[in-house]
């Protein structure tokens, strides 16, 4: 992972537990959503994003997350390992797990920034 994202996906996680610390999942699942964008082409965070998703997903008490979550475990580092991933998608079960969104132009500048293309 370039040096540009992985500070910026370990920020965006930092916010995401101190947030899911202080109860605050909506917010905390805001800032995950942000780091899967940026941490989804690449197998460890990608697999640790969607860990925490998951955890979110419990503490929400939301079956449909929790589903999606596990869903998205068994097959996020796979994707990420072949390519296979969807640019933009931010990781929540709302979101069908192959679909292709336009990515904030913060986290673009960021993308570009370590080379990698949106």
């Amino acid at each position: 992972m370039h040096p540009i994202l992985k500070q910026a996906f370990d920020l965006e996680m930092t916010t995401a537990k101190n947030l899911y610390n202080e109860s605050k999942y909506k917010e905390s699942f805001f800032h995950l959503e942000r780091a899967h964008i940026l941490g989804q082409r690449f197998v460890i965070p990608h697999t640790y994003n969607h860990w925490w998703m998951l955890k979110v997903g419990i503490r929400n008490k939301d079956k449909r997350e929790i589903f999606g979550q596990l869903v998205r475990l068994a097959v996020a580092g796979i994707g990420s390992l072949i390519g296979r991933v969807p640019i933009g998608n931010t990781g929540g079960a709302d979101i069908g797990i192959m679909q292709v969104l336009p990515i904030q132009e913060d986290l673009k500048v960021l993308l570009e920034r370590a080379g990698e293309t949106t």
